[in-house]
């Protein structure tokens, strides 16, 4: 059975913020490593990296299967009910032939998460075998890259945006899979916390070590073009732009391709869309035949006028104010680095964590609309249609979270001042 050692052995690591590469020094249990250069966090050990966390993921993922298996709200009205599971709002959106909103939703509220506590499991119960299971360093790799397309966090905020517009339409129930899938959120949230990635790979390492890797010597420890941290199990290792990382097999590269050129074109495709997805509607309701269609401001000033402010605004930050300033903050991160600004790089590098942070937040109100018409289906009574809206306005939160996992924020230090010289990270 595999467990942590006594103390974390020293070895190199590039902060993926500023890509300043350092030595960590011996670290205990539950010590801290912070980039000393961008305050990035590094590294946090546990005590038990493993057990914790998988069992907390096989919760997860019972807690999934009650959450995709029964009900989340059941409605009625005029002698008719309805109810809604997890991929009953896929199915109706298909139905109306926004198959590109289903796949959206279904990807980031069913498969991204399944697979992505699938993968934990597989990885954390397979460093308890004396055989592991083939391709569990691949698996291990797609649970960082599954992280930001999960988002039943966010599903159920837009549930609750639904609930409280629906309660002026039909009289609603709660199902047993909201409490599953809230159970889920916080299972999965503290199996992060406590997860140290980077002890999963070293255990994977135990057993199949890596060849061709060698520690460099002191003098090039600033020398980050020479020596390249793997974007996604941080390996540093000597190798040529393009090769793959001996440990994850994911590609190397000193840094993102093409990174400001992808980005300004992924961010103006975002201001492009942005027009239809606040001009279109995203959702028409039609009363006895009458449509009344929606839009995304119309839809906060309907929660205003029900006397939801809290809510209203929470919408409003979310679907209006994020995705404006999150492209904003893009098009500043790349006009400064272009230049070539050398001043308050550590103020854009947390400009640029804030901006990666909090775009997938404005999922919410897709998330609302998918609910909503699986649920409000009453013939000639009221129904709810979605509208084009809602798929400009899920293209505009896709591109702009590519747009932020495309710009690299090393590139802030690489075009201004050179790194300070920082051997050892600050510890906490």
């Amino acid at each position: 059975m595999a467990s942590l050692p006594p103390a974390v052995r020293p070895h190199l690591i590039e902060c993926q913020d500023c890509g300043a590469i350092q030595r960590l020094p011996i670290m205990a249990p539950n010590a801290r490593a912070s980039c000393p250069v961008c305050d990035a966090h590094l590294r946090h050990t546990r005590t038990d990296p493993f057990g914790p966390p998988l069992a907390l993921n096989i919760a997860a993922l019972i807690m999934f299967g009650v959450g995709a298996l029964f009900t989340l709200l059941s409605v009625s009205t005029a002698g008719q009910s309805h109810n809604a599971g997890l991929l009953t709002g896929p199915t109706q959106l298909q139905s109306f032939g926004m198959w590109e909103l289903s796949m959206v939703v279904l990807i980031t509220t069913f498969a991204a998460p399944l697979g992505r506590i699938l993968c934990m499991i597989v990885v954390l119960a397979g460093l308890r075998l004396r055989h592991r299971p083939p391709g569990i360093r691949s698996a291990f790799a797609w649970v960082e890259h599954l992280r930001p397309w999960s988002m039943v966090e966010i599903f159920l905020l837009g549930l609750f945006v639904a609930y409280v517009r629906l309660s002026d339409i039909a009289h609603i129930d709660l199902g047993p899979a909201i409490l599953a899938l809230g159970t889920l959120t916080l299972t999965v949230l503290m199996s992060d916390i406590l997860l140290d990635p980077h002890a999963v790979w070293e255990a994977l390492d135990a057993q199949v070590p890596l060849h061709d890797i060698h520690s460099p010597p002191a003098s090039l420890l600033g020398a980050r073009l020479h020596l390249m941290g793997c974007d996604t199990c941080r390996l540093v290792s000597h190798g040529r732009d393009g090769a793959l990382c001996p440990r994850c097999g994911f590609s190397l590269h000193h840094r993102k391709p093409h990174s400001l050129a992808r980005t300004w074109a992924l961010v103006i495709a975002s201001v492009l869309l942005y027009i239809p997805a606040n001009t279109y509607p995203v959702l028409t309701v039609i009363r006895y035949g009458a449509g009344e269609p929606s839009t995304i401001l119309q839809g906060v000033r309907e929660l205003m006028a029900a006397g939801e402010w809290p809510l209203a605004l929470l919408v409003f930050f979310a679907s209006v104010a994020v995705p404006v300033l999150k492209i904003a903050s893009l098009i500043l991160l790349l006009v400064t680095t272009m230049a070539g600004a050398a001043k308050h790089q550590h103020d854009r590098v947390v400009l640029y964590r804030v901006v990666d942070a909090v775009g997938r937040w404005s999922m919410i109100d897709i998330f609302m609309e998918s609910i909503l018409v699986a649920l409000v289906q009453f013939g000639a009574v009221v129904t709810i249609v979605p509208g084009p809206g809602a798929i400009a306005f899920s293209a505009v939160v896709i591109l702009t979270m590519f747009a932020a996992r495309s710009f690299d924020p090393r590139l802030i230090w690489d075009h201004g001042a050179a790194h300070p010289a920082s051997p050892d990270p600050a510890m906490a």
